[in-house]
């Protein structure tokens, strides 16, 4: 069960990764996520040297290579370490959304409950364990 847990941690990372890399390609998904980016202390900036599409399709391209590098595993623990430090930062980028979009995280009675935007990225959380996992079963490797 352990060697099968690892390759369905690993390679639904990739295809998950790689599914919303190439997401990011649409009009749609580039208007999603303008708020999430918009409101983030660290990528605010952006949409001041690319535009909304463009913005998106970088973040979209970064995705789909982070994808790639962590499937090569198999042939390269060096390029899938790479690839799950590029998982980690990633998905501490969109953690941190939960604090930085207006709505995303709602307090009541001094609990989190989680609005529209939290209940979309809340599982990035689980994505950035896999990465952090991935990229230390990489590193033993080498």
């Amino acid at each position: 069960m352990e060697t099968v847990g690892i390759h369905v941690s690993r390679y639904g990372l990739v295809i998950t990764l790689l599914l919303i890399g190439v997401l990011k390609f649409t009009g749609g998904e580039a208007q999603g996520i303008e708020p999430l980016v918009a409101n983030s202390p660290l990528m605010f900036w952006l949409y001041r040297i690319l535009s909304l599409q463009g913005v998106s399709n970088l973040i979209g391209v970064i995705e789909i290579v982070v994808a790639l590098l962590i499937a090569l595993r198999a042939v390269s623990a060096r390029l899938s370490f790479i690839g799950s430090i590029g998982g980690i930062i990633t998905f501490v980028l969109t953690v941190s959304f939960l604090l930085s979009t207006p709505g995303a995280m709602q307090f009541s009675h001094g609990f989190p409950l989680l609005g529209d935007a939290g209940q979309f990225l809340i599982k990035d959380l689980v994505l950035l364990g896999a990465s952090i996992w991935t990229a230390a079963e990489a590193r033993k490797a080498f």
